[in-house]
């Protein structure tokens, strides 16, 4: 019996593997910009899981680009140094002492992480930050909160570089001022948000802690128009922390990005359902309808 239900096991995998192989030849060669966050940062099995899935992604010929962000690392730090933090309309308020911490824990410790779990996976990852090459220059987002920054000029050179030679960038949310060099904190949403729509990739997937956008009535909708994300955020459907995300999506597919997935981080292999299965995961947002299959390649297949 044990022998009967291991070979039922290898079939189904290799269904499995069999059914991914139009959606692995519809991504070779794509560009998706995978913004990592939330609680699975916190958990070494979820982060090698992720790490193996940014791994495959490669091998197959996709061109990943991780941007993070380490919100609850950088919280930890700050207590343990006895600094406050304080939030202004769900963003950190980053005083100079502030951005210090939040830069080292950001580019220093979780970007090494995330960089090491990839490289343990089989991967190739090398870690950089916003202020890299100039890759993300910045000015003040808002007066209250202090260092935190809002993207005006991307250099995304480096990034091509990078995965042009076969290596995984692995990018810390902190940036250069534009007028005086400063350090500035930059949310991990809007970072990925700005490098997608400069790389114009195919895909930007926002790993959550929710399963995607909800309606009224509480159900996940798997695929949305710009036109109907503004709707929902104009009579409440979308409200708090769902709205910054959606409004990043917005911007994102304004500024040339394919199309933007609102997804459940911590659901196994979140990002292989997304981009490899028929099904899909969580909120698809893009301007256009598909023109094959209604469902089954809004992700994966010749659709857009």
């Amino acid at each position: 019996m044990r022998k009967q239900n291991m070979n039922r096991d290898w079939i189904a995998t290799a269904r499995t593997l069999s059914e991914a192989l139009p959606y692995m030849q519809r991504y070779s060669g794509a560009v998706v910009v995978v913004k990592f966050g939330g609680n699975a940062m916190g958990d070494d099995e979820a982060m090698a899981e992720f790490a193996r899935d940014i791994v495959l992604m490669r091998q197959v010929g996709i061109h990943p680009v991780v941007v993070h962000g380490g919100g609850p690392m950088i919280n930890e730090l700050l207590n343990k140094l006895g600094i406050e933090s304080r939030f202004v309309r769900g963003k950190r308020v980053t005083t100079r002492e502030t951005v210090e911490v939040v830069e080292m824990v950001l580019s220093g410790l979780v970007n090494k992480r995330i960089v090491q779990a990839i490289n343990d996976a089989g991967g190739r990852a090398v870690g950089i930050s916003g202020k890299d090459d100039d890759l993300m220059v910045c000015e003040a987002d808002d007066p209250e909160l202090g260092f935190v920054g809002r993207p005006v000029e991307m250099n995304v050179q480096i990034i091509r570089d990078l995965y042009s030679a076969g290596l995984i960038p692995v990018i810390a949310p902190v940036a250069t001022g534009m007028e005086d060099n400063e350090t500035f904190n930059v949310n991990g949403d809007t970072a990925a948000g700005a490098i997608a729509g400069a790389l114009k990739a195919d895909r930007l997937l926002l790993l959550t802690d929710v399963s995607g956008v909800k309606d009224a009535s509480g159900e996940v909708v798997t695929q949305m128009t710009p036109e109907q994300v503004r709707g929902m955020i104009a009579d409440g459907t979308i409200a708090g922390g769902m709205i910054p995300k959606t409004e990043t999506a917005l911007k994102a597919v304004e500024e040339g990005v394919r199309a933007v997935v609102i997804l459940d981080g911590r659901v196994p292999n979140a990002s292989l359902l997304e981009l490899f299965t028929e099904h899909g995961a969580g909120s698809l947002i893009r301007s256009t309808e598909p023109r094959v299959k209604p469902r089954g390649l809004r992700q994966g297949g010749s659709g857009l």
